[in-house]
């Protein structure tokens, strides 16, 4: 697949997912992924897409093999953070959010207690 087909697909799994098809936003996005896993940006698509399905372990489990963009970090930690508290996972999901927060802002600031 051309990099200008992948965007293309791209493009289209956020127009779906836009306008409420996501069935259809699910669908391309695993295709994107099935065919490049370490694709970051189908990846967080994706991984949005299995949260609402209440699949959080497949969800962490792709966000961990793609190479995230670093705009799109912020993101991912959202999404990380989500997947690790629907699992029940409440101190890791705290945990992932804090170094996110500290990797961003500096490990100086105190941002949770």
């Amino acid at each position: 697949m051309s990099a200008d087909d992948r965007q293309f697909l791209r493009t289209v799994v956020w127009m779906f997912m836009r306008h409420g098809q996501r069935a259809r936003a699910l669908a391309v996005a695993e295709a994107l992924c099935e065919d490049d896993p370490r694709d970051g940006i189908s990846a967080v698509a994706l991984a949005e897409l299995l949260l609402d399905k209440s699949e959080a372990s497949r969800a962490l489990e792709i966000l961990q093999i793609a190479d995230i963009p670093d705009d799109l970090s912020h993101v991912a930690a959202v999404l990380e953070t989500r997947a690790l508290k629907m699992l029940g996972r409440r101190r890791e999901s705290a945990d992932r959010w804090r170094r996110y927060l500290e990797a961003r802002k500096g490990g100086a600031r105190q941002w949770m207690a």
